[in-house]
């Protein structure tokens, strides 16, 4: 905990440009100590705030929410409350810590010593109780690498790739935080001179870099949430790994879609970044015109963002090695088309309900944003810092996403989504 005597709130507050987490950002977590049960907070620099300290001290008793909201175990309550209220919370948390300004916290060093925590003092949680989540297929160049590899490269893209934004439902119960280790999954598996199907631990593990959507405002079963709707239920995004087993995948996955080679774990960032922070970031999209796109899926104003994106690969006791540097503006398909197609036939969505964008992959080899596109099947190892070669991800390998947008002297970061192969049990 940093001593209440030394805080002075424009020595603390990060404004360098390289910051992640200044106060422009304002993410949403969850936290808990050895004496503090899990509740929210939100984080500057390495200062984790705990958001349940400041409400039974009064300072968001003008805006109408609940104290009993921040000392809940995940965010999806307080999401659950709408964009009027969550966007209250969070100007009131920027005045709070605006550097031009006094407020009753900056002076109240007693306040400060109990809400204050260093982020190496705390244990970030899942910020969401995920009750759904779906991810999609909506990287224009991952899937043309993708179908390049396994189909006719001159009909690369299935015949609906360019009509809708493809999806799947996946598995909520294995979604982990950052830092959650998990054991190389097991299942059955073709190689290409064998007769019939093996079992036995992966051989093929590998990431996805992607990005994660959470639903904050909830939907009724049979409406539809439109494109320009879309926003007013999209609470915020964080970092996402899909991981894939991808042997496992190949064999099961025709004709339903991913199974067992996706369910075994996907790793978020612990920290949720609102939409409202990122609206510096926002970019156009590409033009959807050959073919055109359904009138439901059509949309106004600037749907992308320029959000950078790395992956490291860290061996057991070595150096980080990074071997893609992407960006969230590589998609063909953006979160409001995603969300109104989820939509469109009914399907409602609840608060906390995830969405990830799908692989990322840019227009070069080096912005790609999984091990089979990097190595390409195998054929082309990435050498690390440390002398090794990888064609997929051994045991023992942590791999590490990092993302942040940055424009103008601001910079909003993400922080970092971290997880290890450990053998398989």
């Amino acid at each position: 905990m940093i001593p209440a005597n030394n805080i002075a709130l424009k020595s603390w507050l990060p404004y360098s440009e390289d910051s992640d987490f200044p106060v422009q950002n304002i993410p949403f977590g969850i936290f808990q100590t050895s004496d503090k049960s899990p509740r929210l907070c939100t984080r500057i620099g390495d200062t984790v705030i705990d958001l349940l300290e400041l409400a039974e001290a009064g300072l968001f008793r003008h805006l109408s929410v609940e104290i009993e909201v921040f000392e809940e175990p995940f965010l999806n309550k307080f999401m659950a409350l709408g964009k009027k209220s969550t966007n209250a919370v969070r100007n009131q948390l920027s005045s709070l810590f605006a550097l031009d300004q006094d407020s009753s916290l900056s002076g109240d060093a007693d306040l400060q010593k109990v809400a204050f925590h260093q982020i190496s003092e705390v244990e970030m949680l899942l910020p969401v109780k995920v009750g759904d989540y779906t991810d999609f297929y909506s990287s224009r160049e991952h899937a043309t690498n993708i179908g390049t590899m396994f189909r006719d490269p001159e009909n690369a893209l299935l015949p609906n790739w360019l009509h809708l934004p493809v999806g799947y439902h996946g598995r909520a119960s294995s979604i982990v935080v950052s830092g959650t280790n998990f054991h190389r999954p097991k299942g059955q598996m073709m190689p290409a001179d064998a007769k019939a199907p093996v079992y036995g631990p992966c051989k093929l593990m590998d990431f996805e870099l992607e990005m994660g959507f959470v639903i904050g405002q909830p939907s009724e079963l049979g409406s539809s949430i439109s494109t320009e709707e879309a926003e007013d239920h999209i609470f915020g995004l964080c970092l996402f790994n899909d991981w894939s087993a991808r042997d496992i995948q190949k064999w099961e996955y025709v004709p339903l879609g991913p199974f067992l080679g996706k369910s075994f774990a996907s790793s978020i960032s612990p920290w949720i970044v609102t939409l409202e922070a990122l609206d510096h970031f926002r970019i156009s999209g590409p033009e959807q015109t050959n073919p055109e796109t359904l009138p439901y899926l059509k949309y106004s104003g600037n749907k992308r963002y320029d959000i950078k994106l790395e992956v490291l690969i860290q061996p057991e006791g070595g150096e980080e090695t990074s071997i893609s540097k992407s960006n969230f503006q590589y998609m063909y398909w953006n979160m409001c088309q995603q969300l109104a197609h989820h939509t469109v036939n009914g399907c409602n969505v609840n608060a906390g309900d995830m969405c990830a964008s799908g692989t990322i992959s840019g227009p070069t080899p080096e912005s790609y944003g999984s091990m089979l596109e990097l190595s390409w099947k195998g054929t082309k190892p990435l050498k690390l810092k440390d002398g090794s070669e990888r064609k997929f991800l051994q045991d023992h390998d942590t791999l590490i996403l990092r993302g942040y947008g940055e424009k103008d002297g601001v910079r909003i970061g993400f922080g970092e989504v971290t997880g290890k192969v450990l053998p398989a049990k």
